[in-house]
């Protein structure tokens, strides 16, 4: 009899530029848990991450049901740009967070090194909805129910 495979969701990676920052802007501003943190993990992982001799440090953090592991590189640089991608370029392109208070989330993000998108905000049948960005340029909708 065959049998279709278990799967359930672990996390969602991101990498930073600055994983201290991006610990305090996602606890502090938003809130998310420090679950743990790892320094210095080099082989195998390197080769999981296909970037040879690069050293990782991770920290996985909560929030709610949720756990994203924020990646930083020791050995290794990080490249891209922190513009906020396109809504309609492939690939991962938010999360979204329900919180009870827009603007003082929004102050906080701000607070804490991220950026404010005012020209997204709507009201919907939802409730309030803003666009945000973490120090590097990831993409957070805030949506208050």
């Amino acid at each position: 009899m065959n049998q279709k495979p278990s799967v359930s969701f672990s996390h969602i990676g991101i990498c930073t530029s600055d994983i201290e920052r991006s610990v305090a802007f996602y606890t502090q501003a938003l809130g998310f848990e420090l679950l743990h943190a790892i320094d210095d993990l080099g082989p195998p992982f390197d080769t999981l991450m296909e970037l040879p001799g690069t050293k990782l440090a991770v920290r996985q953090l909560r929030c709610g049901d949720v756990t994203i592991e924020l990646i930083g590189y020791a050995v290794g640089e990080v490249v891209g740009s922190i513009d906020r991608k396109a809504m309609n370029r492939l690939g991962f392109t938010h999360m979204t967070l329900k919180v009870d208070d827009v603007d003082a989330i929004a102050a906080l993000i701000t607070q804490h090194g991220g950026k404010v998108h005012p020209e997204t905000r709507i009201d919907s049948h939802f409730g309030p909805i803003l666009f945000c960005t973490d120090p590097d340029g990831v993409r957070i909708e805030v949506m208050q129910p």
